[in-house]
């Protein structure tokens, strides 16, 4: 089988975008090391494949149009094994037709003091991750420029929606409790800003970068709803979905770091917890602007979120 569009990633954002290439009719292979994945939809295929291995990256997009990278080493790995996995799938589809989307966060910008991101920023990120996430993109759009690959980029801020995400600020530790009636799992100054992406607008709008020529050579900040929501407001349109009363409780970063005596993923989160103790804003305007997308009203992605997990009891 010759898939058009390969998603590397199973997790919440490779599913995401592969939501959004069925519904366009397209064929879709997704990859992931063991070959295995939870609910595939009817005409997906998922291979196993080890994206370190750049001979292995060429085999598995053979005939593909798009790659999509929404592949990564676990949190606490991000340092030492991200760059080598990256690099892996730029060498191993240099030379070829394909488009290289790559799934980006926000990390390379660094501290801005409440200011709104826009994709013009210099890159002053002064912690571990932020530097990892600067080298890679500039090796990336080094690579298109060299003419190696056509490469594109999507950045989104903390997202939210289906497929569980067990570590993310507003994920699991937020809507399973909550829907036992518990408090919600909140990091950080609860009642600043802090812009929330939409998984499935994610997913939408990278295949969107993948379509368009003019997104070539450029990274683009994805679409989100009401960017300036803060995380009070986002738990109480919740609780109003599942109508319940609102509550919640915040983790500031000395508790992280305790948390990061037991838990690797939390001691990793302490750099970056600027993030939630400062108005953190993400302008969107160029992709919308460009591409005339709109992220979901925050209201119906919650509700399509509350959905999901109530369809998906937590595993224990």
């Amino acid at each position: 089988m010759t898939a058009n569009h390969v998603v590397f990633g199973t997790g919440a954002i490779g599913r995401a975008i592969m939501n959004e290439l069925i519904k366009r009719g397209e064929s879709v292979r997704m990859v992931n090391r063991s070959g295995r994945m939870d609910e595939v939809p009817a005409g997906v295929e998922v291979k196993a494949a080890d994206l370190y291995d750049q001979a292995q990256v060429k085999e598995v997009t053979r005939g593909a149009k798009v790659v999509y990278q929404a592949s990564q080493p676990a949190y606490h790995q991000w340092v030492e094994k991200f760059p080598p996995l990256q690099q892996s799938i730029i060498d191993g589809l240099t030379g070829s037709d394909v488009k290289l989307v790559l799934v980006e966060n926000l990390y390379m910008y660094g501290e801005t003091n409440g200011k709104p991101l826009t994709e013009d920023m210099l890159y002053s990120a002064h912690t571990k991750k932020g530097k990892t996430r600067s080298e890679m993109s500039k090796a990336a759009f080094e690579a298109h420029r060299a003419g190696k690959l056509r490469v594109t980029a999507g950045r989104g801020s903390d997202f939210f929606g289906p497929w569980g995400l067990p570590t993310a600020a507003m994920g699991e530790r937020t809507f399973y409790p909550m829907l036992h009636g518990k408090a919600a799992n909140l990091v950080g100054n609860i009642d600043l800003p802090h812009t929330h992406t939409f998984v499935l607008d994610f997913g939408r709008a990278l295949v969107i970068l993948g379509e368009r020529s003019e997104a070539d050579g450029q990274v683009w900040h994805v679409p989100n709803d009401n960017p300036h929501m803060t995380q009070r407001e986002i738990v109480t349109m919740i609780a109003e979905e599942m109508g319940i009363p609102s509550k919640f409780s915040a983790m500031g970063k000395t508790m992280m770091r305790v948390g990061g005596l037991f838990v690797p993923e939390a001691k990793e989160m302490v750099e970056m917890m600027y993030e939630f103790e400062q108005p953190f804003i993400v302008d969107s305007n160029r992709f919308e602007t460009t591409f005339g997308m709109k992220a979901t009203p925050m209201r119906e992605a919650i509700r399509e979120t509350v959905a999901w997990y109530k369809s998906h009891p937590e595993k224990k």
